[in-house]
């Protein structure tokens, strides 16, 4: 069952239940997708559809952390509630342990690398993980450590 699918019957189930939160995410989730074929122009791949998902749930951990440094957890609080619905239609993460064994065979094939050469290990590593859920800052800085080390 492809994402579209499963998108329109959850919204379906959800409007059946009247469950007022998940229908906003849903639908929200389906324009974000909806929005990036007009802008393509085409139909998206799974890995396209991971990246849209994955830029929606970077902005609610944002609009989370501003809403709790405003005071406001009320806010906040429908931001991680949202959070924990657009994650549940991402595919499942990479463990430590694989990303890890990812950037550590991106490094050898990359041959004699140094920090100059962070760029090009970043965008090898980029390309094995297409459509994956993987925090961008964590693996760059995990990079970055790897080619510190020497």
């Amino acid at each position: 069952m492809s994402l579209t699918d499963r998108l329109s019957d959850d919204l379906k189930v959800a409007m059946k239940a009247r469950d007022q939160l998940r229908m906003d995410a849903i639908r929200m989730v389906k324009a974000a997708l909806q929005n990036k074929e007009i802008e393509l122009k085409k139909d998206l791949d799974e890995a396209e559809m991971s990246r849209v998902l994955l830029t929606l749930v970077k902005q609610r951990k944002e609009a989370a952390e501003l809403y709790q440094k405003g005071k406001r957890d009320d806010l906040a609080g429908k931001e991680l509630k949202e959070l924990a619905i657009i994650e549940a239609y991402l595919p499942k993460a990479l463990s430590q342990e694989e990303i890890v064994k990812i950037v550590e065979s991106a490094i050898q094939e990359a041959g004699p690398v140094t920090m100059k050469d962070m760029g090009k290990v970043m965008k090898a590593i980029t390309a094995k993980l297409a459509g994956q859920a993987v925090d961008g800052k964590q693996l760059s800085d995990l990079v970055r450590s790897r080619l510190q080390q020497g």
